[in-house]
């Protein structure tokens, strides 16, 4: 018998794993060519970065604890700025991929639910960085014992930042999970609107978890939370139309 039948089978697959390595490839080039750019403004960048921390400190500047910390915690930032720049080409190739395998229902919510998703990510993270960072900032400055100099390491400070960031850029994704749990069928716009109080003693909740042990950003999450939920639901009552049968039945274009 020959082993001819198994060599064409295996193509699909084969070629599924070239595109993916292809598109890989060019994810991390344009990475790296947007690193390179911004990388000879690493210091502006991260003087802008501790500009908010440094605006509260008694001195107005920040320490230094790992010998190598200079170079390596503003070399890692420009990092993920590079990231945050490129996410949208980087959503466009992970998009690319996965298109051919999608209904034709689902390709037509991909770019709005692409788009959104990426805007209300990054709405999140300039809301942290905005408004909610000096106020945190503000109160650890201000419980300072009496005789404690404030001034954080350069690398604590960054990775600390960083969580805020994400943290809130995900929790601004909520009226997107709202819209596809209604529209996937998964709950229904009354269902979520009964469970209204559990949800904001979850956001609190949350809020706690992945917040620093103060008030201040434990409600600035909270309540975000709460109020992009509401908006979740209200934009369900147009958009979140679960999909129909024949929907669900038909199948990927080729």
């Amino acid at each position: 018998m020959s082993g001819r039948p198994d060599l064409d089978q295996d193509k699909p697959f084969l070629s599924h794993l070239l595109e993916l390595r292809s598109r890989l490839m060019w994810s991390v080039g344009v990475l790296l060519v947007v690193f390179l750019c911004i990388f000879p403004f690493y210091n502006h960048l991260f003087s802008l970065f501790a500009e908010p921390l440094r605006a509260v400190l008694p001195e107005g500047e920040l320490q230094a604890i790992q010998v190598a910390g200079p170079f390596l915690i503003p070399m890692k930032l420009t990092l993920v700025a590079a990231v945050f720049i490129a996410v949208p080409y980087l959503l466009y190739q992970m998009w690319s991929f996965v298109a051919p395998g999608l209904y034709r229902h689902e390709r037509q919510l991909v770019w709005p639910l692409m788009i959104s998703s990426t805007l209300l990510f990054y709405l999140g993270a300039a809301f942290a960085y905005f408004l909610v960072l000096p106020l945190v900032y503000a109160f650890f400055a201000g419980v300072t014992p009496l005789g404690v100099v404030y001034q954080p390491d350069i690398g604590e400070y960054l990775n600390f930042v960083l969580k805020m960031l994400v943290v809130f850029g995900i929790a601004f994704e909520v009226p997107i999970a709202t819209l596809l749990m209604v529209r996937s069928g998964a709950t229904t716009r009354e269902s979520l609107a009964a469970k209204r109080p559990y949800i904001i003693v979850g956001a609190f909740g949350v809020g706690m978890l992945l917040t620093p042990p103060d008030m201040v950003s434990q409600v600035f999450l909270a309540i975000p939370v709460w109020l992009l939920f509401e908006l979740g639901l209200f934009l369900s009552k147009w958009y979140g139309k679960p999909l129909s049968g024949e929907q669900r039945s038909e199948e990927p274009e080729p």
